[in-house]
């Protein structure tokens, strides 16, 4: 047999190869797997690496004004000078300091317009916080037809398509839908960078929200009149580092029972 050929020596145990070359060391596979275990034994552990912590987000909760009158009787109030709540508009105002009081909100935001800043107050108020203006936060310009009863403008063609095609729309001398979500969107973009890790407020008005609500949902802005905001409703935004989410919608939960009911179609201005 020749030299270099290497033999099986087979044992009760187990099957050993042996080498025939002179000075060969054979080891078992048994031998080999508990080397290596104890080579790794040896070795220092590594570091366990540190999990990225998540980046902070801001969380903004869009709130329609209370009631008043305006919108009891169905008519535009637009950008009307003294238009104030009614006294169920007050009494919402002051539930929703009670819901959002113990919140840790940083900073409260207001609409220019009076029903808008009485709404907020209260909250204020009550997180020892001052109300800031904004003016992308107002309510739409309905130029001409501010003041307008609802009633009378749905008879004609031009109320068809407010509700149909809005993105094709401008209220005559006034703003058009896409100039209302612009400056929407442009306003939560900034408070959004401006409040990283907080949670602030914004009281506005139904159809800028909707519209707001709508770009960071990916709702076609020509279907942004399908979304319902009620006075005094808690509608919420979260804004991640990787997209916005819709966290509530239209939340009246909170609300005392409401009076009169209001119509869903005409309440939205």
């Amino acid at each position: 047999m020749s030299e270099t050929r290497k033999d099986l020596v087979e044992t009760e145990e187990n099957t050993v190869r042996v080498s025939s070359q002179p000075g060969s060391d054979a080891r078992s596979d048994h031998e080999i797997q508990e080397g290596g275990r104890q080579d790794a034994q040896d070795r220092p552990a590594e570091p366990a690496q540190e999990q990225p912590k998540p980046e902070p987000s801001t969380r903004i909760l869009l709130i329609r004004h209370g009631l008043n009158d305006y919108v009891k009787e169905h008519r535009l109030a637009g950008r009307t000078p003294g238009v104030h709540l009614n006294e169920e508009g007050r009494g919402q105002a002051l539930a929703l300091a009670e819901r959002l009081g113990t919140m840790p909100i940083a900073a409260v935001y207001s609409s220019p317009l009076e029903r808008a800043r009485e709404t907020a107050e209260p909250l204020a108020a009550r997180l020892g916080l001052t109300v800031h203006c904004l003016d992308g936060a107002a309510e739409s310009d309905c130029g001409q037809w501010t003041g307008q009863s609802i009633e009378e403008l749905s008879k004609g063609n031009a109320w068809r398509q407010v509700q149909v095609h809005p993105s094709g729309f401008r209220f005559p001398g006034g703003e058009s839908f896409a100039e209302i979500q612009a400056r929407m969107i442009a306003m939560l973009e900034t408070l959004k960078d401006d409040h990283l890790g907080q949670t602030v407020v914004v009281v506005s008005h139904a159809d800028p929200i909707k519209l707001g609500v709508a770009f960071h949902t990916g709702v076609p802005l020509d279907l942004f009149q399908r979304l319902v905001i009620a006075p005094a409703s808690i509608t919420e935004l979260e804004f991640t580092t990787l997209r916005p989410l819709l966290v509530r919608l239209n939340d009246c939960a909170y609300l005392p029972p409401p009076g009169p009911a209001v119509d869903a179609e005409h309440n939205g201005r």
